[in-house]
């Protein structure tokens, strides 16, 4: 871009690809523009100019472009790479009555991104439009992924980390536990092939099932769980855990929780008392799975597992995909939201491809306590309610 161009830029003002800042602004409104360029058509980033469209031009360009470039790198997932170039006055061109001052103005480049979708280190999605901003919508993101060849988000490269973010060690006592031991020998490749690992990079999948810090660097990517005294949530839990590590183990982590918490009365048969759990374990086991299963993980919260006097609650973040509601739910209408995930706890046991999650744990509730179930879809969760056994019992 050259002086007259950028006259002729002010003079039309803002539209798709272009936007205007008197100043550097904060790191956050820095990233969500670049994002924004970079998930659309691209576009410039003109800083130096103010809302009365008069050029004022910056005190220090090679600062400011330091500091794009840093939030470029470090506040834009992945990194996006931006063209800066600094622009000096001329003050005897047409249009010169709109410069204020000698200072240079400093112009961003940001090409289309081939590694859309791209979102701000805060977790949000932008795209561009002719008025400026704004969060991508489910279904724009659903294309972005579409048109880069990525459907399914939890295939999603994470570009800060290498295949030395992987524990091998845990992937191999995968592979013992499920009987794959045959596939030992190359992992590189093998998580490759299980879109666990994508580009050189591991997937969203891969870090959460074999990573060896999901929660570093997915923080949102754990359980949150707590037991309240009596049937408020306002009331202070008399027993709160996060429960993180790999995907595996926070499973593992869920059910000691409820072990913890449930009755477990004993029956007598024959000559030895028999445990009977208050609720069916396969039952609690299934909600916990298809709530870490079919996540949103676009969504930056936290799967929530609650354990009241009278129920049993597991909010899980993200509406059911595409058209999903409560009765097909209860239908056992099958929609994988991450496959990838859904694959290898399919592998370890702990579901079915057919669909049957939902309606089993309605039949082994009903037989447990003889009451239904609740599914509540809200605007960002579903929320799933199982009924204790007797409402004013507590462990």
């Amino acid at each position: 871009m050259n002086w007259v161009e950028l006259r002729a830029r002010i003079a039309k003002w803002e539209d798709l690809h272009t936007e205007f800042k008197e100043w550097l602004p904060h790191k956050d409104d820095v990233a969500a523009s670049l994002v924004a360029f970079a998930n659309t058509d691209g576009g410039q980033l003109v800083i130096g100019v103010t809302k009365e469209r008069l050029i004022k031009g910056v005190d220090d360009a090679d600062a400011v472009a330091r500091l794009v470039d840093d939030v470029a790198t470090n506040n834009c997932e992945p990194p996006i790479t931006v063209i800066q170039e600094v622009l000096w006055p001329d003050n005897h061109g047409p249009g010169a009555e709109t410069t204020l001052t000698a200072r240079p103005v400093l112009v961003v480049n940001i090409p289309k991104g081939d590694q859309r979708p791209y979102r701000t280190n805060r977790g949000v999605f932008y795209i561009r439009t002719t008025s400026g901003r704004r969060s991508a919508s489910r279904e724009e993101l659903l294309r972005l992924f579409q048109a880069t060849e990525s459907l399914y988000y939890d295939e999603t490269p994470l570009h800060r980390l290498s295949l030395s973010d992987f524990d091998f060690d845990s992937l191999d006592r995968y592979l013992e536990a499920t009987g794959q031991r045959q596939l030992h020998g190359d992992p590189e490749r093998l998580l490759t092939n299980w879109g666990l690992y994508r580009n050189g990079h591991p997937t969203i999948a891969g870090l959460v099932l074999f990573g060896r810090e999901p929660q570093r660097h997915l923080p949102f990517a754990q359980i949150n769980a707590a037991r309240f005294p009596g049937r408020d949530s306002s009331l202070e839990p008399s027993d709160r855990k996060d429960l993180t590590g790999r995907l595996l183990d926070v499973i593992d982590q869920a059910e000691r929780f409820l072990d913890l918490h449930l009755r477990v009365p004993h029956e007598i048969r024959g000559f030895e008392p028999e445990p009977k759990p208050e609720l069916p374990k396969e039952a609690l086991r299934e909600a916990i799975v298809n709530a870490v299963a079919h996540r949103d993980y676009t969504i930056h919260g936290p799967v929530r597992l609650f354990v009241f006097d009278d129920r049993v609650e597991v909010h899980t973040p993200g509406k059911p995909p595409n058209t999903v509601d409560e009765g097909a739910m209860r239908a056992g209408t099958h929609v994988v939201r991450n496959p990838r995930i859904y694959a290898r706890l399919s592998d370890a046991g702990l579901v079915t491809r057919a669909g049957t999650g939902i309606p089993r744990i309605i039949r082994l509730v009903k037989q447990a306590t003889g009451r239904d179930i609740e599914i509540n879809v809200r605007e960002f969760e579903v929320l799933l309610t199982i009924p204790r056994t007797r409402a004013d019992s507590a462990p």
